[in-house]
């Protein structure tokens, strides 16, 4: 019986490439997260005091929206 050897090496620049387009989604990403984390805060800062603490927020909260691992 023969026995066939089925694995290839990547072509030259194949990985590089790859991850060049992984950094590229990356910073989209982080771009866009940025930009929603941006949008919610101006978004509650409009809100009056009485309306922020219905929803179970004060006004120090508003700055720690979008830091990372918190809301």
């Amino acid at each position: 019986m023969a026995a066939y050897e089925t694995t290839r090496t990547a072509p030259f620049g194949a990985i590089t490439t790859y991850r060049f387009i992984q950094f590229v989604g990356k910073l989209f990403t982080a771009a866009s997260d940025w930009n929603d984390a941006r949008v919610t805060r101006s978004a509650l800062e409009k809100l009056s005091d009485r309306e922020l603490d219905d929803i179970g927020l004060c006004r120090g909260d508003i700055a720690d929206i979008g830091a990372k691992g918190r809301f």
